[in-house]
């Protein structure tokens, strides 16, 4: 095993890694690779992880994905992500409201959908880990979405929930150490605050927060908390919203956090751009100065 070893440190092929969009390179969804997503409800979970399966799919046309959901049937998936794709409102698709313009602005987002659709793979109920295998085999897929996983049922009877999903994680262990990619979301349950209330704020908000936690926060490589950003405006307007990918656990690295916005009405995520030093400010003006009003 050494000598094998030996040899691919210094001569073997990068390891495959799924990109997911730029600026979130050190989030590593690759092959054998075991995520963990949590967050409080309206976060934006699902959302995330369908924006980067979406957007790893068409960076890589060989990568294949099955996608288990246990609350949204695959249309509603897709028009969250047609929604994304072409900066039209995911209400008037859902409600079929779409005027002569929308429409155009939806041909190239479904171009993008049809290339990958004969790729990627949904689990029809019941959600069991048995159909997720059975799903997965049928186009051998390199990627698994559990979402969410409290409520997948794994193989065999359990005494109690956090014996399931502790049955659950081993199962998830083995489709990872066949090769395949499981990133699994998972409620969180409610902490203290800064002030000693009952809350989802991310200050509160931890690895023992998700459901279960034991086997989850063990057995996974990274572990993630999508919480939201200090100061953050969760009734804004717009349905924009600061929020930050606070990665908990890094097996293989050390671990990154990111400030994102979340656009609800077309369920997208964006880097938010970073602050301009009081130094980049001045150097600006500066320019700015030399050409006057222009």
């Amino acid at each position: 095993m050494f000598d094998d070893w030996h040899d691919d440190v210094l001569h073997g092929k990068p390891p495959r890694r799924f990109h997911i969009g730029d600026g979130l390179d050190h989030i590593r969804f690759g092959p054998g690779m075991v995520a963990l997503l949590g967050g409080s409800p309206g976060m934006g979970k699902t959302a995330f992880v369908m924006q980067s399966v979406v957007t790893a799919m068409s960076a890589d046309d060989s990568l294949r994905v099955c996608v288990a959901n246990v609350e949204m049937p695959p249309e509603r998936l897709l028009e969250r992500q047609l929604s994304r794709l072409s900066d039209v409102s995911l209400t008037d698709i859902q409600d079929r409201t779409l005027n002569d313009r929308q429409r155009e602005r939806l041909s190239d987002a479904f171009d993008t959908l049809d290339d990958i659709a004969d790729r990627l793979v949904f689990v029809r109920s019941p959600m069991s880990l048995e159909n997720v295998a059975d799903a997965a085999d049928s186009i051998d897929v390199d990627l698994i979405v559990l979402d969410y996983i409290q409520r997948i049922r794994p193989v065999g009877k359990h005494d109690d929930k956090r014996g399931s999903v502790d049955a659950t994680m081993d199962s998830i262990r083995r489709f990872a150490n066949a090769g395949c990619c499981v990133i699994a979301l998972s409620a969180v349950g409610r902490s203290k605050d800064a002030k000693g209330r009952s809350s989802y704020s991310g200050d509160g908000l931890s690895l023992a927060s998700f459901r279960e936690s034991s086997e989850l926060e063990y057995g996974a490589d990274d572990a993630y908390l999508i919480v939201p950003a200090k100061n953050s405006d969760d009734d804004a307007d717009d349905g924009v919203v600061d929020v930050e990918l606070r990665q908990l656990k890094s097996r293989y690295g050390k671990p990154t956090d990111i400030e994102l916005t979340f656009d609800r009405t077309r369920q997208r995520f964006e880097l938010t751009e970073p602050p301009m030093s009081e130094e980049h400010q001045r150097l600006r003006d500066s320019i700015a100065g030399l050409w006057g009003d222009e």
